[in-house]
C-alpha cells in the first residue's frame, strides 16, 4: 500500500488531499477515513490504497501512521499575556465585522491571517 502525507482535510467539506512519497497527489474522501475518525491534519503520516476515479487517483480504506507534528506549545501563555490578546482580536474583529456590514468581505490576506490567528488562539485556550 503507498504511504505518504496529508496536505489538507477539511472535514466539514468530507474530503481532502494527500501526497504519496512518490509525489503523486491523492483525494481523500470521508468515506476512506478509519472508523472513528473525523478529522484529519495536514503532515498526518497515512497509508492507503489507490484506486482511479472519476476525478483521477482517490485513497481507500486510509490508515493513519502517524499524527501530524503539533503546531501548539506544550504550554499555555499567561492569562495576563492572554488578556490583551484577546482585547486586540476583538477589536479586530469588530473593525471586520464593521467592514462586512458595509458588504465588504476582508481582502484574502488579511482574511487568511485572521484565520490562521483564530485557530492559533483557539489552539492556545485549549491546551
Amino acid at each position: 500500500m503507498p504511504t505518504g502525507r496529508i496536505k489538507f482535510y477539511d472535514s466539514a467539506k468530507g474530503f481532502g488531499f494527500a501526497q504519496t512519497d512518490e509525489g503523486e497527489e491523492v483525494h481523500v474522501p470521508s468515506s476512506a477515513l478509519p472508523a472513528g475518525v473525523t478529522e484529519l491534519r495536514g503532515g498526518a503520516r497515512v497509508e492507503f490504497g489507490v484506486a482511479e476515479g472519476r476525478r483521477g487517483k482517490q485513497a481507500l480504506s486510509l490508515r493513519v501512521l502517524d499524527a501530524a507534528p503539533s503546531s501548539v506549545r506544550n504550554h499555555r501563555p499567561r492569562p495576563a499575556e492572554m488578556a490583551v490578546l484577546m482585547e486586540d482580536l476583538i477589536r479586530w474583529l469588530d473593525e471586520t465585522s464593521n467592514g462586512l456590514r458595509r458588504g465588504q468581505y476582508p481582502q484574502s490576506g488579511q482574511a487568511k491571517k485572521m484565520a490562521q490567528v483564530l485557530r492559533r488562539v483557539a489552539d492556545d485556550l485549549e491546551a
